[in-house]
């Protein structure tokens, strides 16, 4: 109990919140939380995200990954993903609520827009293609839905440029008329944070980030 409290208290003191903005305040002033499409690449990863958001806004998470092209790996990252969110809701019952939805599974979606660029290093224009591919549909369902904001738990990787991320989504959430949250989840130890949420909540964590071009250059660096 005294996690829980002492969480809560860190969202009051404002020590993890991210950077006010109108689509917020309005929400705010409208005695309402404001609603966030968050996307999951994984059970890991959304760890930290989920907590620091869950109390400060209406969070539904968005499981959109067609960059997983092993079906069992994206079966397995989806199951920990749920196990973790129905975790958390069921700790955190009386306080907030996370609701969850996936989006269509076609990895040829990512292999067309990737296909030119199999020999990019990890960390080249193929993330920054696959970052564009995963935020644009969340962008998308987050206009469909009515949400204030999306975001994206890809933010927490310190293997991951934030940068890039945020350009992309700013550049998104322009075009489909939705706001994307600047929020660089690693920072305050997030990462950290998200292995020992990982541990806690029993999480399987992946040595990849989830295309087969970065788990060849793993089994190449083993």
């Amino acid at each position: 109990m005294k996690e829980k409290c002492d969480t809560y208290v860190r969202f009051c003191t404002n020590e993890l919140q991210p950077n006010r903005s109108t689509a917020y305040l309005n929400a705010k002033l409208a005695n309402r939380k404001p609603s966030i499409l968050l996307h999951a690449c994984c059970g890991p990863c959304s760890t930290t995200c989920v907590e620091r958001l869950a109390f400060d806004y209406n969070v539904t998470v968005f499981y959109y990954n067609p960059n997983i092209m092993d079906q069992e790996e994206y079966l397995l990252r989806k199951d920990n993903l749920i196990k973790f969110l129905d975790a958390f809701n069921k700790e955190y019952r009386d306080m907030t609520h996370v609701n969850y939805i996936e989006g269509d599974y076609k990895v040829e979606d990512f292999i067309k827009v990737t296909k030119s660029l199999c020999d990019e290093p990890e960390g080249g224009k193929r993330c920054d293609v696959c970052f564009e591919l995963r935020l644009a549909e969340t962008g998308r369902k987050a206009n469909e839905l009515g949400m204030d904001y999306f975001a994206t738990a890809m933010a927490v990787s310190p293997h991951k440029d934030y940068a890039s991320i945020l350009k992309i989504g700013q550049s998104i959430g322009d075009a489909k008329n939705v706001k994307f949250l600047d929020m660089d989840f690693k920072k305050k130890n997030g990462f950290g944070r998200s292995v020992e949420l990982s541990k806690k909540y029993g999480l399987y964590r992946q040595k990849f980030c989830g295309c087969e071009y970065a788990r060849a250059m793993m089994k190449n660096h083993e």
